[in-house]
């Protein structure tokens, strides 16, 4: 099959929004745990979701497309970690996050998997954005460990 260019846009935006809203949820995951030993970490992750985001905004703009900034693909998440004062253990922030990481995961693997996604999008993910993202979950399944 080929590659569609529009779709592959169209893909690419949603990963955009994906990694926009990460930002956002790290961001106030950043704000909420001030002063705790695990803010470093969370903050280093949104930089790392910043990152994938203008990356992504790239590749759209390469594409021949104009990056979006709409939705929210991480609401439940952020809806969550306002509802928890549990850094920690079942149903905590730190495991908000990590089902958000495991949905992020899944996008960019189907992206992978997408016969209508142009290869250097592909390179992109597989090479730049996917690893970050694996590193994420590790991380916050170090975190968790760590208490």
């Amino acid at each position: 099959m080929k590659p569609n260019i529009d779709y592959c846009v169209r893909v690419c935006n949603e990963l955009l929004k994906s990694e926009l809203s990460a930002m956002r949820t790290y961001a106030h995951a950043v704000e909420k745990y001030t002063g705790w030993p695990v803010a470093e970490v969370l903050q280093d992750i949104r930089k790392d979701h910043s990152r994938a985001a203008i990356r992504l905004a790239a590749n759209v703009r390469d594409l021949g497309g104009e990056p979006e900034d709409a939705g929210n693909a991480w609401e439940h998440v952020l809806t969550s970690l306002n509802e928890t004062d549990n850094l920690f253990g079942e149903e905590s922030a730190i495991d908000w996050l990590q089902k958000g990481e495991e949905m992020v995961r899944k996008h960019y693997q189907n992206a992978l998997l997408d016969d209508h996604v142009v290869s250097d999008s592909k390179m992109m993910i597989r090479e730049e954005l996917l690893p970050a993202v694996i590193y994420h979950i590790a991380s916050l399944e170090r975190l968790e460990e760590a208490v």
